[in-house]
């Protein structure tokens, strides 16, 4: 059946004409709404959204920052900041941080006069002596990971590594008296705590590595009881084998050849959290840097 209709053909092109200028009148009002939802911001609570990873938490919060990472040439993209907490590790049987003993006693470094300081390669409180080895900056970057990975800015850190031949200051034979490579820094307002040290030798049986104990204030940083975190960090490979080639650390050498981070009996499990940044080289030091995140 045949409809049919009564309107002229001028009609029937005013009709069209106002149909296709509806629908593009539609269009700008989709395209306005969406570009509305897309301007207003996710609201999440505590400014970030974070992971459970077994024993460690990670948080993912925006930084505010811009940079061209993944961005096609057109504009830039915000770039973000990630943290864990890192591994909890043992502080050895060399801590000298009141909680067991050497050949003189209780060894607690963290009351010794002058222990609060940025270069440790000397020893201090009387003590004489000076750690030789290539020289080498220890930054570590406090993060709090609880809150969003914000800088854990008045918190203190009790840093402390064996010299180039393995030993200990304040334990191993040779120099109990002393009490060089360790000390105490309090961080910044960025989080920031740096050291002037030594690259550590590697001894037999571990993986070159710097011990560090996090406490939440300097004010605190005088009994172990305090502490919030005990841990350890390590170096690259490429770096150990660099460094071993400077005077004084053939021992080195020979133990690393005998050991990996595979079989090492404390990073074993993973050190994707525990391995430093480093750059430079032997003639003008390392400088060794580490995200280091707590629950504060």
């Amino acid at each position: 059946m045949t409809t049919s209709h009564h309107h002229s053909l001028a009609e029937d092109i005013d009709a069209m004409l106002k149909l296709t200028s509806n629908r593009r009148q539609s269009m700008r009002w989709l395209f306005a709404g969406a570009a509305a939802a897309a301007a207003v911001p996710l609201v999440s609570c505590g400014g970030g959204s974070t992971a459970s990873t077994g024993t460690s938490t990670t948080t993912t919060t925006s930084t505010g920052t811009t940079g061209t990472t993944g961005s096609t040439g057109t504009g830039t993209t915000a770039s973000s900041a990630t943290c864990s907490v890192i591994p909890e590790e043992t502080g050895g049987p060399y801590p000298a941080d009141g909680t067991n003993s050497s050949v003189s006693g209780v060894a607690n470094a963290l009351i010794l006069a002058g222990i609060v300081r940025t270069d440790i390669r000397s020893s201090v409180a009387g003590a004489s002596g000076t750690a030789a080895g290539v020289p080498m900056t220890v930054k570590l970057q406090l993060v709090n990971v609880s809150a969003s990975c914000a800088s854990l800015a008045g918190a203190a850190v009790y840093l402390w590594h064996c010299d180039r031949d393995g030993n200990y200051s304040l334990y191993s034979t040779g120099v109990t008296n002393q009490n060089y490579l360790r000390g105490v820094q309090e961080a910044d307002s960025t989080g920031l705590v740096s050291f002037t040290t030594i690259f550590p030798g590697c001894y037999a049986g571990r993986m070159p590595h710097i011990h560090f104990e996090v406490y939440p204030s300097l004010a605190k940083a005088t009994s172990a009881a305090n502490r919030i975190k005990t841990s350890q960090f390590g170096f690259p490979t490429a770096t150990l084998t660099e460094a071993y080639t400077a005077t004084g650390y053939t021992a080195s050498v020979r133990n690393l050849a005998n050991i990996s981070y595979a079989t090492d009996n404390v990073f074993s499990d993973g050190t994707a959290l525990q391995i430093a940044a480093v750059t430079g080289n032997i003639s003008e030091g390392y400088v060794a840097t580490l995200q280091v995140g707590v629950n504060a």
